[in-house]
């Protein structure tokens, strides 16, 4: 039988919007009631406009991971007094919040991307379900900045599900540099990733408080250098490491994929609006494998067509690309192949291209 103990630990990585701290050390989770199979709570909402279905999937989703299926979730509106309390012990007495309470990641030391004064902007990349190509997208936008002159970073949020290494054709990990690491760095970006950590392709089993260290440690403990833009691949979905990058960069501003397919769409219109529920900026849609173009120079439409203009509409956002279904035609034998990669004179390396002008010229 699952304890309170263990319900308590895998919901510690659910952070609540409104105080950007998790919901186990604000207390926020109460009446947590055991019998049999059963399991009862209730969720006490700092934001009392919070949609309520969007926690709720995210609360259920965290619990079955340890076996608890169909719980009972009340939510109920925190009281004056309760939310007195919590400002007065994150403020600890001295008027106004601590800085190391409720800060995210930034007010850095001079030169860090995190100073006040630094322009380096941040974009993640998201989608609902995996599948639909993200880290594709995400590589070659990457990439595609490059291209046009940006000083651009990359980090492979996707810890469970890394790939960005083996997708750039990436084989000299980061490099130790004093008490920091100088990422990996190809086509031009520079590059982290829980794949350089990690030995033979071995599986990361941990919980939400690990991932954010390990994201924290991504954005603290690496020499990034000078960068006008650092994109994120998030893991897909709605989970620790999504919720953990909203808190710790509160300005970052997101690109949505997802598929034509109906259902594809349905299911990134969740992380869309999580992006609009913690104030991320929508930069727009792309909508990948979009269509496939057969060797008789035919259109064929594999997987539906119309869920990324639905998707944008949806989230009142931009249809940014269409990208086709294709793979990148140079040799293992090329100095510049990797698997994922696509060359700026192939067809789909020009929409890529003219994909990153679209989004530096949004996020400027």
């Amino acid at each position: 039988m699952v304890t309170k103990e263990q319900i308590l630990d895998v919901l510690s990585g659910f952070y609540d919007g409104g105080f950007h701290r998790s919901a186990v050390e604000l207390g926020l989770i109460r009446d947590i009631m055991i019998r049999e199979d059963q399991v009862a709570l209730t969720y006490v909402l700092a934001d009392p406009n919070a949609d309520t279905s969007l926690y709720r999937q995210e609360l259920e989703e965290a619990l079955r991971s340890i076996g608890v299926h169909a719980p009972h979730i009340r939510f109920r509106p925190m009281t004056d007094y309760e939310r007195d309390a919590i400002v007065q012990r994150l403020q600890g007495g001295s008027g106004k919040p601590k800085e190391e309470s409720v800060a995210p990641v930034g007010r850095e030391a001079e030169g860090s991307l995190f100073a006040s004064g630094s322009q380096t902007r941040f974009l993640a990349i998201a989608s609902g379900k995996g599948g639909v190509g993200k880290s594709t997208v995400t590589v070659n936008v990457a990439v595609a900045l490059a291209r046009l002159g940006y000083r651009v970073g990359l980090i492979d949020a996707d810890i469970y599900g890394f790939s960005v290494p083996d997708m750039m054709g990436i084989e000299q990990g980061p490099t130790p540099h004093g008490d920091k690491l100088h990422p990996a760095e190809r086509f031009g970006v520079k590059v982290m990733s829980m794949g350089f950590f990690v030995e033979e392709n071995a599986p990361v089993i941990w919980r939400g408080p690990m991932l954010g260290k390990m994201l924290q440690s991504f954005f603290r403990e690496v020499e990034w250098g000078e960068l006008d833009y650092l994109l994120l691949d998030l893991p897909p979905g709605t989970g620790d490491i999504a919720l953990d990058v909203h808190q710790m960069l509160p300005g970052c501003q997101e690109l949505i994929v997802t598929t034509p397919h109906a259902t594809a769409a349905f299911v990134a219109a969740r992380a869309g609006a999580m992006a609009l529920r913690t104030d991320h900026e929508i930069v727009g849609v792309v909508e990948n494998m979009a269509y496939l173009v057969n060797r008789h120079g035919e259109t064929e439409y594999v997987f539906g067509r119309g869920g990324g203009a639905k998707l944008a509409e949806e989230l009142n956002a931009e249809l940014l690309a269409q990208i086709p279904l294709g793979q990148p035609d140079l040799s293992p034998g090329d100095p510049d192949y990797s698997p994922s990669v696509y060359p700026a004179d192939s067809e789909i390396g020009r929409l890529y291209l003219a994909l990153a002008e679209r989004v530096a010229a949004i996020i400027g």
